[in-house]
Order: structure tokens, then sequence, then C-alpha cells
């Protein structure tokens, strides 16, 4: 019994832990998530100066080949002490997503990762979220339960309320699988945008650079990878308008929320 107990303690210590060193950490991390944020920016801007040039621009050359057997010891313990601080950000987002409580995730994705969410609006259980520093929620908008948003390599915005069906994925990105450091690179990659009174069904997946118009319907398991007209309802793999929905829109879904959950 008495090992038992001991057991149950050393769980109990283990679980506590990694709350306590996000307290600890929580400073470091809107610091470092801020930064993330203005690098964001610069890497979306140098995009669009790329695509808009009529010539070919070479993308940047990546870190490793600028700096490779420049790098100081210093420089190379901060690298490492960043790489640690990304890993256990990524790490903690995930258990925030299975914390019981609408109001404690939202406290934890507004206030320590940087995310923009308006009143009434709810990620659901079980959530993962990449890049929170470019994910904007606005009023009424829903994530539904075991959602991916991935919005590192470009912002996402999702409108009033919109509603995201369980198991949607949202991709900012994709690699070049020609590029010979597998990079992602411009026109790989750019933000998505969902209008208001959207709904995307389960295990519908939406890729980089897509805008879908206010309104617009996205069957289940389809994927979306063109932007799509107001008020279409969309289907398929790729999808494609099979329908177009009633513009007359009035509901709110700002209002309310299951306890515990």
């Amino acid at each position: 019994m008495a090992l038992l107990w001991i057991f149950l303690g050393v769980l109990y210590f283990i679980f506590l832990c990694k709350w306590i060193l996000l307290l600890f950490l929580s400073p470091i991390i809107i610091i470092h998530l801020k930064r993330e944020r203005r690098k964001s920016k610069r890497v979306y801007e140098k995009d669009l100066e790329i695509l808009r040039s009529p010539t070919p621009i070479e993308p940047p050359k990546t870190e490793d080949e600028q700096t490779q057997g420049k790098k100081s010891i210093i420089i190379r313990f901060l690298d490492l002490f960043i790489s640690l601080l990304s890993s256990y950000e990524r790490y903690i987002l995930i258990k925030i997503g299975y914390i019981p409580s609408h109001s404690i995730r939202n406290f934890l994705y507004k206030k320590v990762f940087l995310v923009k969410m308006e009143k009434g609006a709810k990620i659901h259980y079980g959530a993962e979220i990449r890049g929170t520093y470019n994910l904007i929620l606005e009023k009424g908008a829903i994530v539904g339960d075991n959602c991916v948003l991935d919005a590192r390599r470009g912002y996402i915005r999702i409108g009033r309320n919109v509603q995201l069906g369980n198991f949607v994925n949202l991709w900012t990105g994709s690699h070049d699988y020609n590029d010979p450091f597998f990079r992602s690179k411009a026109g790989k990659r750019g933000p998505i945008e969902i209008e208001d009174y959207c709904w995307l069904g389960p295990r519908s997946t939406v890729l980089y650079s897509v805008k879908i118009g206010e309104g617009a319907v996205v069957g289940a398991g389809s994927i979306v990878t063109k932007n799509v007209a107001p008020y279409s309802v969309m289907a398929g793999i790729p999808a494609h308008k099979v329908g177009e929905r009633n513009s007359d829109l009035r509901y709110d879904l700002s209002k309310g929320h299951i306890h515990f959950y």
C-alpha cells in the first residue's frame, strides 16, 4: 500500500511540474512568440515581394548555409535554448488542449500564447495549435474537437460565427519537394482566411493561401485548395462547387458553452 501511495505521489508531482514550469517560463514564452510574430511578418512580406517580381528571385539561404562553421559557443547555446523552448511550447500547447475548462484554456491561449480571441470565440477539447501568435478568432468563432490549426507559415483568420467541425485541418504551408533543402518557399505557403458564417464539416482540410468567402459550406472530408466564393457549398477532393447556400444568416454562436469541456 505504501508503494502505491509513493507511486501516485510521483505521478502527481510529474503532473504538477509541467504547469509550475509554465508559470515560470511564461514571460520568456511571451517574448519569444512576439519575436516569432515579427519574424513571420517579415517572411510574409518577403514572399509577396518574390511572387510579385517579374524576374525570379532566389530564396534566401537557410540559416545553416549562412552560418555553418561560424557559430560561437554562446550562439550555439542560445540556438539550443530556443530549440528546447519551442519544443516545450509545442508540448504544453497539446496538454492545454485537454484542460477540461474553456476559461482556463482561453486564458492561457490569449495571455501566454498570444492568440487573438474575441468575445465568445471557443477552442474545443483536444485542438492542436501551431503558430499561436498568428491565429485570429473573431466573435463567435468555434474550433471543434481535435482540430489542427497550423499558422506558422502564414496567419489564420477565422471570422464571426464560423463553425469548424471536429478534426478540421488548416495548413498554411507545404514543403517544396524539388528544393534541395526541402524548404517551404514563397508560393508554397500563405495565410488562410475564413469569412463570417462559414461552416467547415468534420475532417475537412484547407490548404495554404486560401480565402473562403462569407457563408460558404465545406463538406465533410473535403480538401480545399483554391479560393471559395461566398455562400458556395463545396465538396470533394479537391473541393468543387455542388450548390448554393441561403444568404440570410442571422445566428449567433458566441453565447454559452459546455462546462468541463
